[in-house]
């Protein structure tokens, strides 16, 4: 398999995380509100509390963070970087122009939610999680094989190492803040065990053992209410939702 091809497998396997993410916050956007609307039950069981419904909105919040730091450090990191390897000039602008259709979607989702907090209805976030969900799932999907067609580029004369460009790129988004509040939705929406029948299970993230623990298991315990809408466990298989 050409390396462009294995990365553009990792770009699959990553663009899926956020496809997980979005689809958990959509049944759990609704099953939250109701639970919170219907209050105690008929058994006398308590509905969600504004800290469970505060918790939602800060993994929603981590999910939209997490998609615009990606697009960020692509857009004015990894790109260039690419263009520059390959001495060619717009090898990525496609996928800059698609992040363009979906751009005002996702701000609009975090907006809305950093103003309306536990408040926020589930009617008017469905509606603005659907205002951008075609166009989002469009770019994730045809993104893995542009980078694969990279390849066409790759030559002895322009090697393109991809993983190098990203693990440089990446070097510089990755602070205390984004690892504690951030990541954690990455991860924890990679299901690894059934994705290729697990090909990609232990080699991915491509980091040693020990900072895989910090990203998968170590860094999730501080805001780990939050991280409980996720759709994984830290080993990359599919647990119930939260709600």
């Amino acid at each position: 398999m050409h390396f462009l091809n294995v990365i553009a497998a990792f770009a699959t396997f990553s663009s899926a995380q956020y496809l997980l993410g979005y689809m958990t916050e959509y049944p759990d956007c609704d099953r939250t509100t109701m639970l919170w609307d219907a209050g105690p039950d008929s058994n006398g069981t308590a509905g969600w509390s504004a800290a469970d419904k505060q918790d939602f909105v800060g993994y929603c919040i981590a999910w939209h963070d997490c998609l615009w730091q990606h697009h960020h450090y692509e857009e004015t990191e990894s790109f260039p970087s690419l263009d520059k390897a390959a001495g060619r000039k717009g090898l990525m602008a496609g996928a800059v122009d698609q992040h363009a259709t979906f751009h005002d979607g996702p701000e609009n989702f975090k907006s809305y939610l950093t103003t309306k907090e536990s408040r926020f209805s589930h009617v008017e976030l469905l509606a603005i999680m659907d205002s951008f969900s075609e166009a989002l799932h469009t770019h994730l999907k045809e993104e893995p094989q542009t980078i694969a067609d990279l390849a066409h580029y790759n030559s002895p004369e322009t090697p393109i190492d991809i993983m190098a460009l990203a693990a440089q790129a990446g070097k510089k988004q990755v602070d205390m803040a984004f690892l504690f509040n951030i990541l954690p939705v990455f991860f924890l929406n990679m299901e690894s065990v059934q994705f290729e029948d697990g090909l990609w299970h232990g080699s991915f993230p491509p980091v040693s053992k020990p900072v895989k623990w910090i990203m998968t298991k170590g860094a999730p315990m501080w805001q780990h209410r939050r991280w409980r809408f996720a759709s994984c466990t830290p080993d990359g298989e599919f647990k119930r939702l939260a709600v």
